[in-house]
């Protein structure tokens, strides 16, 4: 890993909320003397070399783009990424190539990434060629990486730049250079990655108490209840604290879940409501901005973080294991909710850069408050040296495609992705199966039901196969433990794109919708709507996951109501 500075970088940066910063130098072959910088009117600019035969991937959870080569991107963190522009729940400045390095830039900035920018004014030779009359928008606007390309970045405001330079013989050992640096991996307990169930937001102790119950007496293998809003006394904002009228108990209902195996997670977000009893405390340390008339606290600070903190220990101490930690991303689809980018927090940050650094505040506050009790929690934004956090990603949206697109991503960036199972939009049986499928082979299986009274499945017809799926989740336990004990002793990610561990087989550097689960798995899920589909095992021998037969290098097709997933032998 070689860091290389460029003018004066930013006071806050990721890097300085970093708890376990790794910094080991070495040298790299990365040609570093054809890089160049330069200040601009709004900010500051870097360029790289780039080979128009490398392909580029991370920059975080991009959930509508794979290979980002000759594509630009700005990365904002936002609830809505409906377009594959760079907005995301999980923004990462972290890009890696299958020309064996990776780049690092610290910024909280919204910063700009141009893979394969022609930035210099030249004169072209004519060549006589007529290009025949392009009939698609596609074709009419697709981009041409030439020999003159270059990788630019734009860091807006910044006077300069830190970045960081690591270098593999596969995109797997750059990424897990990357994690390293963070701290490495988190650790998870084998109990946090049984299935989660999230009860409707509307019901009551004792419904919580009745639904826990028919999970536990009807075979349904569900190791964690969650509460949604509905828990608290008041939710938007929040006051974190127990709905005395549905919750008047609470003591009881969370010694009668844990009676039954259970553990469990409580939702909320970090904007505070004048009722809560932190409200005083945190108010000095909060932005000048509200969000639904609460409090937005500057996690950056020490003293927030501890009031905060201290108010959840209680929750811990009476038997909370887990937290889902929502609305930490913003939206500029969806109302436009969240702070403005020029809210200023009296940490120092104003609110572009706060949006980039919430969820990593957040999650570090939250741990805090569980004081290393083990968790794999929820969270709705994460971004830069986000490896060693116990917390899954997570989206409203709800495409199918993009689903099993953010499980091959998500492992570019060291972030952790899981495809919630909720409603169904077709209201069918096969599209519930269908993402429950990919779901249970994801690092975190949960199925969302806070909209639906009723568990979705009894409607569906569909009890007896979801308890099939549950129990494959069970068995599935174990390799994800030791998964995830080898994501934090070496950085490899649990979940990983194709082109990860194949980075020198080009036929897997377009592939986003298969992903290798664990140490010898390779899945393929079936999107909704579809009985089969094409797919690519690479080199190596393979059997199927299910039956045990082996099954053919190369591309194939193949039809079942099952998920395709497949075992390496070698």
């Amino acid at each position: 890993m070689k860091k290389l500075t460029f003018g004066t970088p930013e006071a806050c940066t990721p890097t300085k909320y970093c708890k376990d910063l790794r910094l080991e130098e070495t040298d790299v072959s990365y040609p570093v003397h054809r890089i160049e910088f330069r200040l601009t009117s709004g900010g500051c600019l870097l360029k790289l070399p780039f080979d128009p035969g490398e392909h580029i991937y991370g920059l975080g959870l991009q959930l509508r783009a794979f290979d980002l080569s000759g594509k630009k991107f700005t990365l904002r963190p936002n609830a809505d990424p409906i377009t594959p522009t760079g907005d995301s729940h999980a923004p990462v400045p972290f890009f890696v190539s299958t020309a064996g390095y990776g780049v690092y830039v610290d910024t909280a900035r919204h910063a700009e990434f141009y893979f394969g920018a022609n930035t210099a004014l030249r004169k072209r030779t004519p060549t006589g060629e007529v290009k025949e009359v392009a009939t698609s928008t596609s074709e009419l606007y697709s981009s041409e990486v030439t020999e003159e390309a270059c990788i630019t970045v734009r860091i807006p405001a910044a006077k300069g730049v830190d970045i960081y330079i690591f270098e593999g013989n596969t995109v797997t050992d750059v990424v897990a250079k990357y994690n390293m640096f963070s701290g490495g991996g988190c650790e998870v307990p084998a109990w946090a990655l049984s299935a989660v169930y999230r009860c409707y937001g509307k019901y009551d102790q004792n419904e919580v108490t009745q639904m826990a119950r028919y999970l536990k007496e009807n075979g349904f293998a569900v190791g964690t209840v969650g509460l949604e809003p509905g828990w608290q006394s008041h939710a938007y904002p929040c006051t974190f604290c127990w709905n005395p009228e549905k919750f008047p108990e609470p003591q009881k209902l969370i010694r009668e879940l844990l009676d039954m195996g259970f553990r469990i997670s409580l939702w909320e977000h970090m904007f505070t409501h004048p009722a809560s009893p932190i409200y005083e405390k945190l108010f000095p340390y909060s932005a000048d901005h509200e969000v639904w008339k609460g409090l937005v606290p500057d996690f950056s600070i020490p003293e927030a973080r501890a009031v905060f903190a201290d108010h959840h220990k209680n929750l811990v101490e009476s038997g909370i294991d887990a937290f889902k930690l929502d609305e930490c991303d913003g939206s500029d689809v969806t109302g436009s909710w969240s702070y403005p980018n020029f809210t200023e927090f009296p940490g120092g940050m104003d609110g572009e850069q706060y949006h980039s650094m919430a969820g990593v505040l957040y999650m570090q506050a939250i741990l805090e408050a569980l004081d290393g009790r083990p968790t794999l929690s929820q969270v709705r934004n994460a971004g830069a040296l986000s490896a060693p956090y116990p917390f899954v990603l997570y989206s409203d949206l709800y495409d199918s495609r993009d689903f099993i697109r953010g499980c091959a991503v998500s492992g570019f960036s060291g972030i952790l992705w899981a495809p919630e199972v909720r409603d169904t939009v077709s209201r069918t049986k096969e599209e519930f199966i269908r993402r429950l499928q990919n779901n249970v082979f994801s690092v975190q299986c949960m199925i969302n039901s806070w909209y639906c009274k009723d568990a979705p499945w009894i409607e569906l017809g569909c009890s007896e196969d979801v308890k099939y799926w549950l129990n494959i989740r069970e068995s599935l336990v174990p390799m994800l433990k030791e998964a995830f004990e080898r994501y934090s002793r070496t950085g490899v990610p649990p979940v990983r794109a194709l082109v990860s561990d194949y980075s020198d087989d080009e036929n897997t550097y377009a592939i986003a919708d298969q992903y290798l689960f664990c140490e010898k798995l390779l899945v393929a899920p079936i999107e909704v709507g579809k009985k089969g589909r094409k797919l690519y095992l690479p080199r190596g021998r393979w059997v199927d996951f299910f039956t045990g037969e082996p099954a053919p290098n190369g591309w194939f097709e193949v039809e079942t109501d099952s998920i395709p997933v497949y075992r390496l032998t070698d």
